[in-house]
Formats: C-alpha cells, sequence, structure tokens
C-alpha cells in the first residue's frame, strides 16, 4: 500500500476541528490517528467542566464532512505517559468482578431494592458479597431480605453498627427521592389533563 500523501494525515498534537454528519463541531489536540481505518483520537475541552480532565473522542472520517487543522505541529510530539500496568489490571479485575456480582444477584432473583444497599454498601465498604440472596459485609454482618436494617444480622460491635448506620442512610435517600419525585409525577399528570 502506498504512503498517505499530504493532507492525508494528521500529526500527534496538532489542533484541529471536525464537523460531523450530525452537524456537531469537535474542536480538539489529535493523540492519535490510523490511517487505515480513518479513526482519529481527539483531546478534547471536558463536558463535565471539571479542571484537569479532558474528553477522549473517537472520530470515524468516514462520518466527518469537513476538517480544519488549526494547529499543524510538525515538531517531535511529547513522550507518551507512562502507564501503572499492575494498577491497570487491578482496576479491571474489580470492574469484572463488579459486573459477576451484579450479574449473580440478577440470576438469583434478588429484588431490585436489594441490588441498589448493595451497591451503596459496596461504595463505602468493597469487602461486601452476595451469598445466595443474602449480602455479607466483612464476612461479619449479613443481611438477609428484605435488606432493612431490622434485617442486619452479626456480632454486636462497630462492623454491625456501622452497616446498620448505612442501610438506614440508603433507605432514608430512597424515601427522600420517593417523595421529590412523586409531585413531579402529579405535576405532570395535571399538565397533560390540562393540554387535552
Amino acid at each position: 500500500m502506498a504512503a498517505p500523501a499530504a493532507g492525508e494525515y494528521f500529526s500527534i498534537g496538532s489542533s484541529v476541528s471536525c464537523l460531523t454528519c450530525l452537524g456537531e463541531r469537535l474542536h480538539g489536540e489529535v493523540i492519535a490517528f490510523d490511517y487505515h481505518t480513518k479513526m482519529l483520537t481527539l483531546k478534547c475541552a471536558p463536558s463535565s467542566g471539571k479542571p484537569n480532565v479532558s474528553d477522549v473522542v473517537l472520530v470515524n472520517l468516514a462520518y466527518v464532512s469537513e476538517v480544519d487543522i488549526i494547529n499543524d505541529r510538525t515538531g517531535t510530539p511529547p513522550p507518551l505517559a507512562s502507564l501503572n500496568f499492575n494498577k491497570l489490571a487491578n482496576r479491571a479485575r474489580a470492574e469484572k468482578e463488579d459486573k459477576l456480582s451484579q450479574a449473580y444477584a440478577i440470576s438469583a432473583g434478588v429484588s431490585v431494592e436489594g441490588q441498589q444497599l448493595f451497591q451503596t454498601i459496596h461504595k463505602t465498604i468493597k469487602d461486601c458479597k452476595w451469598q445466595e440472596k443474602n449480602i455479607v459485609v466483612m464476612d461479619d454482618v449479613i443481611i438477609t431480605p428484605p435488606y432493612r436494617v431490622d434485617n442486619c444480622r452479626g456480632k454486636e460491635g462497630s462492623a454491625l453498627s456501622h452497616v446498620r448506620k448505612i442501610v438506614e442512610k440508603h433507605f432514608r435517600d430512597v424515601e427522600s427521592q420517593k417523595s421529590v419525585q412523586r409531585p413531579q409525577a402529579q405535576q405532570s399528570q395535571k399538565d397533560s389533563a390540562l393540554s387535552a
């Protein structure tokens, strides 16, 4: 295959602007480009508005109607950031375990409330797993269906007390969300009835 001609490739570090087939304008710095697949990877301003982070956007140039090079970098690209492969492997393993745990809960027939409670506890205490339909926290506390504060069992102590507080707060937060959603739903029904 012949080498790409000028204008058919993008230098790492260049600033470009693209107009997608959906009419969306993307501005960003080229961080990768694959000539064979015509895939362009851009580092763009964060959509979250958070400082010190960027959005990474993959652009299929087959779906772009216009590309403008704003600033072409011709020098040597900056060195790649080093990656901590152990940290990445641990993160991937933890994510896989989380997904398998969620799949287990669904296949075991755990209620939606139980699954939500498990997620809430797991955010605070990573040592949390399923044992059939029961939630086991730190091998010390077992929460049985219907997963209320009264269903927390274990040796009296700080672990049991802490888990009970998490369960209590979880259900308090769920109730407060429902109380906010009810008036909104009622208002929507009134608006629908008035427009009909």
